[in-house]
C-alpha cells in the first residue's frame, strides 16, 4: 500500500515537471497555463489562499439590504447584527491624531467606583478630533473611519494650503452622514471671506429691516427696498455655496429647518451638542432682536443659543448604530463593559431592592442603588417649570410621559 502512494506521488510530480518544462503550445492551449514553472505552484496555492477564505465567510453571512446577519453555526453569531458599512476604511489611524487611552476601571484616585460596569476591553487609541474647526479653506476628505471611543464615524480631511503642516494639515472631524472619501468641507467659522460672493454684506443684511422700517419718505424706501433686494439675491447665493453638509457656518446664517449637528454655546467655544451617531438638530426661528436663535435638539428640547455659535451642517454619521446587535456578552467586554447585576438579585446591603424572601421588590418604590427614584421619577427640573433662574435658555422641556407617547 505504502509502495502505490509513493509511486503515485512520483509519478503526479513527474507529470507536473514534463508539462511546466516542455514549451508545446498544445498543452498550453488544452490545459490553459502559463509558460513559466512556477505558474503550476501558483494556481495550485490560489485554491487554499484568500479566494477561499472570501468563499466561506460569504457562505456563512447573510447579507440583507441594510444589516450583515450570520448563519448561526455557533451561538455567539446567531444574533449578531452589524450594519454594512463597507466605506470604512480598515487600515489604521493616523498616529499623530491619536493619544494612548489609559483606563481606570471606573475607580477615582482613591479606588473607588464610581462609574459601575467598567473594566477590561481590548486595547485603544483616542482620535483626537477637531471641535473647533476655526481655520479658514477647503479641507479635502480622504477617507471616513471607525472610532472606538464614539458612536459615530469620523473623517479624516486634509487641507489644501501648501503651507500648513503636521496637525494643521491632517485633522479628524465628526463625518457627516452621506459623506465620503473625496468630498470637501469648508469651514466660515472667522466669517464670509470678502469677495466670495458678491455685492453681500453681513453687517448689512443684519440691518436690512431697520433700514427699510427707518426710512422717512418714499425715496429712501425704495432705494432701501433695493438694496432689501439685492442683499436677500447676494445672500441666497451665499446659502447655495455655504450650505453643505459638513461646512461649518454661524447660527445667524443658516435658514430655518436646517438640520444642524456640532452645536457651540460660545462663539468661540468647541461643538458640545449633538454629537452622537445619527442625532441632529434643527434651527426653528431667528429671533428679531438678531442676538439668539431657537434650535430644537434630539430630545426634542426648544433652547436659545447665541447666534454667533457655530454648527456644523448635516446629520451625524453611522444612523443604525443603535440597532447593532452584539450577539454575546464576550463583546461587550471587549468593549469595556462588565455585567450588570439586578437589584433584586442582591443582597439588602448592598441594594434597596436587595435581601427577602424569594424574588420580591416589596412594594418598593424603583430606585437606583444610591437610593434616588428612577424609572420615571422626575429628579431635575430645568427650564420654565423648575426653579427660579435654573436655565433661562430653554423655551419649551422635552416631552416627557403622555406628551412623548403622544409624539
Amino acid at each position: 500500500m505504502l509502495a502505490s502512494v509513493r509511486g503515485s506521488t512520483s509519478l503526479l510530480r513527474t507529470c507536473i515537471s514534463s508539462t511546466a518544462a516542455r514549451p508545446c503550445i498544445s498543452a498550453q492551449a488544452q490545459w490553459k497555463l502559463p509558460v513559466q514553472a512556477p505558474a503550476a505552484r501558483r494556481y495550485a496555492s490560489d485554491l487554499w489562499g484568500k479566494k477561499s477564505n472570501n468563499e466561506i465567510k460569504e457562505a456563512l453571512s447573510r447579507t440583507a439590504s441594510i444589516f450583515k446577519t450570520y448563519k448561526p453555526v455557533t451561538p455567539g453569531i446567531r444574533h449578531l447584527k452589524r450594519p454594512l458599512n463597507p466605506h470604512l476604511y480598515e487600515g489604521r489611524p493616523v498616529r499623530l491624531l491619536t493619544v494612548a487611552k489609559r483606563k481606570t476601571g471606573g475607580r477615582n484616585a482613591h479606588g473607588h467606583i464610581t462609574v459601575r460596569h467598567r473594566g477590561g476591553g481590548h486595547r485603544q487609541r483616542i482620535r483626537t478630533l477637531d471641535f473647533v474647526r476655526d481655520e479658514p479653506g477647503v479641507f479635502d476628505v480622504v477617507r471616513i473611519e471607525y472610532d472606538p471611543g464614539r458612536s459615530a464615524h469620523i473623517a479624516l480631511v486634509r487641507s489644501r494650503n501648501p503651507n500648513d503642516e503636521g496637525a494643521k494639515k491632517w485633522k479628524y472631524i465628526i463625518a457627516t452622514e452621506g459623506m465620503r472619501a473625496g468630498d470637501a468641507v469648508q469651514s466660515f467659522r472667522q466669517g464670509i471671506p470678502d469677495g466670495f460672493v458678491p455685492g453681500f454684506d453681513v453687517s448689512t443684511t443684519d440691518k436690512e429691516q431697520k433700514a427699510v422700517g427707518d426710512a422717512e419718505n418714499g425715496e429712501q424706501a425704495h432705494a432701501a427696498a433695493g438694496e432689501s433686494s439685492a442683499q436677500s439675491l447676494a445672500l441666497g447665493i451665499l446659502r447655495t455655496m455655504t450650505l453643505k453638509p459638513g461646512n461649518v457656518l454661524p447660527l445667524k446664517l443658516i435658514p430655518p429647518g436646517t438640520v444642524i449637528h456640532n452645536i457651540a454655546l460660545k462663539p468661540n467655544g468647541p461643538g458640545i451638542l449633538v454629537r452622537s451617531a445619527g442625532s441632529f438638530g434643527q434651527v426653528i426661528a431667528h429671533e428679531d432682536a438678531g442676538r439668539y436663535s431657537q434650535v430644537r435638539l434630539q430630545s426634542g428640547e426648544v433652547r436659545k443659543i447665541l447666534q454667533d455659535c457655530c454648527a456644523t451642517v448635516g446629520k451625524v454619521s453611522n444612523p443604525l448604530w443603535k440597532s447593532i446587535n452584539l450577539g454575546k456578552a464576550g463583546r461587550a467586554r471587549w468593549l469595556g463593559w462588565r455585567p450588570s447585576v439586578r437589584g433584586v438579585a442582591m443582597n439588602a446591603c448592598d441594594h434597596p431592592h436587595g435581601g427577602g424572601r424569594g424574588k420580591s421588590k416589596s412594594n418598593k418604590h424603583p430606585v437606583s442603588i444610591w437610593g434616588w427614584g428612577t424609572k420615571g421619577t422626575r429628579t431635575r427640573k430645568p427650564g420654565p417649570k423648575g426653579p427660579k433662574n435654573s436655565n433661562k435658555m430653554v423655551i419649551r422641556e422635552r416631552p416627557r410621559g403622555k406628551e412623548k407617547r403622544s409624539n
